[in-house]
């Protein structure tokens, strides 16, 4: 059954339920999406969760009574009196904007509501649905217009696919980086004092950052990048020679003093390449490869804003590769190569790709355009990477591919970026000094691995629920003792882990043994070490894995050995 045609069809009928309970509601719109469908409302008193069950019961009331779905076309004055008459306001604007002579309406029992459709034949097939959520939603998207109520809704062909994917909406509960950031002591955002998406990173969370970030520096630095970092603040026109003023100006904060105008960067690009032409290049300087992590800030809406996917500070691990045209191929490959092993070295195994092409709004020649996005598909198609187009999506200086992962339970992150940019570098002039002695154009290729790096941990929290692989765990062993006799014992194998470079915690408090186990199964500790008399006597220990799992006794030598083998 085609999903699209069956959830457009469940939010007519989650539309004429409120209609019913709630007479003096207007209409939004109600568009199928990825997973389910949603219908825009403009309510006083606008509607909660506690809503949801009686719109649920009007609808199951409508579903059993397999009420065809019904097509008409009017001429636009027929549409226009209709909507008038029923003071749907939002559907006056929506059939002033189509700009047609005649307009599409589908009807059920006693709704009506302006659509092109497609329907089902009736209601019968939309048993198997479910109302999600309620959130607030712009008119249009658009903050200067009215807030209206959105319901979110679900609907499948047949029990078993919804129950299974309700399923994963309550273990993605369970996973929620928000939830868990604060429980693991990761992060935490302070809206009221500090402002709105802008992290603080807590004793837990600056580790496991610096484990990532040690890691990515060094796999760089393999690779022939050279780090670079460039300041936080640029001048304003160094942004209009970029473009970004043109095309970015509603992401970008702005400062002025002394009468200067200087901007918050929202990329790294024009720094880097400020960088390069700091000095003369020839052809054996290139590929240039330049590397920062580097952290951006971006004016998103509020409305927006979620835990660590979608802030107004973080920090991308951005960098901009300098080359020769004849360079690109084997520069966009390394990227790609590059990228699977670090989705292997973190865990993600199903990842594919899309193609983004050039957008309405763009900079540059069409022709450069097209050999740009050429270049990028026979890469990916060399590189026999599974991709999709995703027409009009490119940055407004170059055609795109992004690498989507899925995470342990099915969902998709994007994560990786890779822009081939012909344009900035004519803005910027930049060029390098050819064999035959002569000035050729720069290409540069914009590109991130991981991405916005707090994007990225909050994709490994909820990909592991919390529970991270022993070499980014920020704490790898507690030490515990069963009661106060063997505390000197507990510290010299504290000691004994440290000195290998293992990152170690004790609890040497008198809790009793059940408790401290349990305090550490919720922190997501990968290895309890467990020492008492015995143990103290024997000099060995007592290993526990996290998951409840007893590894049994150990000498000190051995554990090591074990936990080192772990940590590769």
């Amino acid at each position: 059954m085609d999903l699209e045609r069956l959830r457009h069809s469940c939010s007519h009928v989650l539309a004429s339920a409120v209609k019913k309970l709630y007479p003096d509601a207007k209409l939004g719109i109600g568009p199928a999406i990825e997973e389910g469908f949603y219908y825009d409302f403009d309510l006083p008193g606008g509607l909660s969760q506690e809503d949801l069950p009686k719109i649920e019961k009007l609808m199951e009331e409508e579903i059993k009574a397999k009420l065809p779905f019904i097509q008409k076309n009017l001429t636009k004055s027929e549409a226009i009196d209709l909507f008038k008459k029923k003071g749907e306001s939002y559907k006056l604007e929506l059939i002033k904007d189509l700009g047609l002579d005649q307009v599409s309406t589908f009807e059920h029992n006693d709704f009506i509501d302006l659509c092109k459709g497609p329907h089902l034949k009736d209601t019968g097939a939309l048993k198997n649905f479910k109302l999600l959520s309620v959130s607030g939603a712009y008119w249009r998207g658009d903050q200067k217009n009215a807030q209206l109520s959105r319901i979110y809704g679900t609907v499948f062909p047949d029990r078993k696919s919804l129950r299974k994917y309700l399923n994963r909406l309550e273990e993605a509960k369970k996973r929620d980086h928000r939830k868990l950031g604060k429980e693991l002591g990761l992060f935490d955002i302070y809206p009221e004092q500090a402002g709105a998406g802008l992290v603080f990173y807590l004793p837990q969370g600056a580790i496991l950052r610096k484990i990532i970030t040690d890691w990515e520096i060094d796999q760089h630095l393999k690779r022939g990048y050279q780090m670079i970092n460039t300041p936080h603040i640029l001048n304003k026109n160094l942004w209009e020679q970029s473009g970004h003023l043109n095309y970015y100006q509603e992401y970008m904060y702005p400062i002025k003093k002394e009468e200067q105008e200087f901007v918050l960067k929202p990329m790294n690009c024009p720094g880097h390449i400020l960088v390069y032409k700091s000095k003369l290049h020839s052809f054996r300087d290139l590929p240039l490869r330049l590397f920062e992590l580097g952290t951006v800030y971006r004016f998103e809406k509020s409305g927006v804003l979620h835990g660590l996917l979608r802030l107004r500070g973080f920090t991308q691990d951005d960098a901009h590769i300098f080359c020769k045209k004849e360079d690109l191929y084997s520069e966009i490959e390394g990227v790609i190569e590059f990228v699977k092993f670090t989705m292997d070295k973190f865990g993600f195994s199903d990842y594919s790709a899309e193609l983004s092409t050039r957008p309405d709004q763009f900079i540059g020649k069409e022709k450069d355009w097209q050999q740009a996005e050429d270049v990028l598909e026979e890469v990916l198609k060399k590189k026999k990477l599974n991709y999709k187009l995703n027409p009009g999506d490119g940055a407004f200086y170059g055609p795109k591919i992004d690498i989507i992962l899925k995470d342990a339970i099915g969902r998709s992150w994007q994560c990786a970026t890779i822009q081939l940019d012909y344009n900035i570098p004519e803005r910027f002039d930049l060029t390098y000094r050819s064999k035959e002695d002569n000035d050729q154009r720069v290409v540069m290729i914009h590109r991130v691995i991981l991405g916005s790096l707090e994007r990225f941990v909050a994709t490994l929290v909820e990909h592991f629920a919390g529970a991270l692989p022993f070499w980014l765990a920020p704490t790898q062993i507690s030490v515990l003792n069963i009661n106060k006799d063997v505390a000197d014992y507990a510290k010299e194998v504290k000691i004994d882990l440290e000195k290998e470079g293992f990152r170690v915690e004790s609890d040497l408090g008198e809790e009793t043994l059940q408790k401290k186990i349990r305090k550490k199964e919720l922190l997501k500790i990968p290895y309890m070490v467990i020492v008492g008399r015995r143990e103290k006597e024997t000099k060995t220990i007592s290993l526990r894995q996290r998951g409840m799992k007893n590894l049994g006794s150990k000498k000190i030598e051995p554990l090591i050995e074990f936990l080192k083998k772990e940590a590769k």
